[in-house]
């Protein structure tokens, strides 16, 4: 990426121009405008939180309606979650991913409402969602759902842990398991953990009541450093989209993206 980061550069539109569904050949209507320059004006919008009316025109990325459009086109072919699994699995090749541990939280971002969306915990006045992250031990994200803010987290440790996608990149079968998983008191489960270790994961939570596992906090801090991670894209700190499935979308692409900046820090 560049110094503007909505500027796709060649070779990550080489990963994601395959994976754009084709258009009819003889669709109606004037030249759509380039999937390219309309995945930048996405990436403007991911970037700096404005309304999709208040995409500038001059920038040539297309209208705001176009963008959204093009959002929700590429959401239901399901890129964004292929372009994810793709750059896991070069980050595997590569050795940059840490299955030795993978790490669970699920702090409460501002969100405004739409679907998957509840009584906020701190504000019982205002609805709001949540997002659950599963990273692994390196902070790299495998997988994020979004609840109701009301959602305790320990309901969603099953679904982050069979969420990861299968990760390819290395000799055998695509790994979808970390050896551990470590998580806070409010990951508190003893059937979570009789799960967790049916699936050969350790889990590593503390129990309410009772002291945290002493070190527990200086490997989960990766999990934190994801979420400001994911929050420096504006769109996903306050929640606009009212139709969680395009809201899941920009989530997804910028977990692509997160990704990307690591790989590219690996190569060079």
């Amino acid at each position: 990426m560049s110094t503007r980061p909505w500027n796709v550069d060649d070779d990550l539109w080489t990963l994601i121009e395959p994976l754009q569904p084709p258009w009819l050949e003889r669709s109606p209507g004037p030249r759509p405008v380039s999937d390219r320059l309309c995945l930048q004006g996405i990436l403007y919008v991911l970037h700096n939180d404005i309304a999709w009316q208040l995409l500038p025109l001059e920038l040539g990325f297309g209208s705001g309606q176009t963008c959204w459009r093009r959002l929700e086109r590429w959401q239901q072919a399901g890129v964004f979650d292929r372009l994810h699994r793709i750059l896991l699995a070069h980050l595997n090749t590569v050795g940059g991913l840490d299955w030795s541990r993978a790490c669970v939280d699920g702090p409460h971002p501002r969100e405004k409402g739409g679907a998957d969306t509840g009584p906020s915990p701190v504000d019982r006045r205002k609805t709001g969602s949540k997002h659950h992250l599963i990273c692994d031990g390196r902070g790299t994200p495998l997988k994020v759902v979004t609840t109701a803010a009301n959602v305790n987290d320990v309901t969603q440790t099953l679904a982050l842990v069979d969420g990861i996608p299968p990760v390819a990149g290395r000799p055998g079968r695509p790994r979808r398991r970390p050896d551990s998983l470590l998580g806070d008191k409010g990951y508190d489960s003893d059937p979570n953990r009789d799960e967790l270790r049916k699936r050969r994961i350790l889990p590593v939570i503390s129990r309410k009541g009772a002291p945290n596992i002493k070190g527990l906090g200086k490997l989960r801090y990766v999990v934190e450093q994801t979420f400001a991670l994911l929050h420096q894209f504006k769109r996903l700190a306050a929640r606009w989209e009212r139709r969680t499935e395009l809201h899941d979308a920009f989530v997804s692409l910028a977990c692509g993206l997160i990704c990307w900046r690591r790989l590219k820090k690996h190569r060079s």
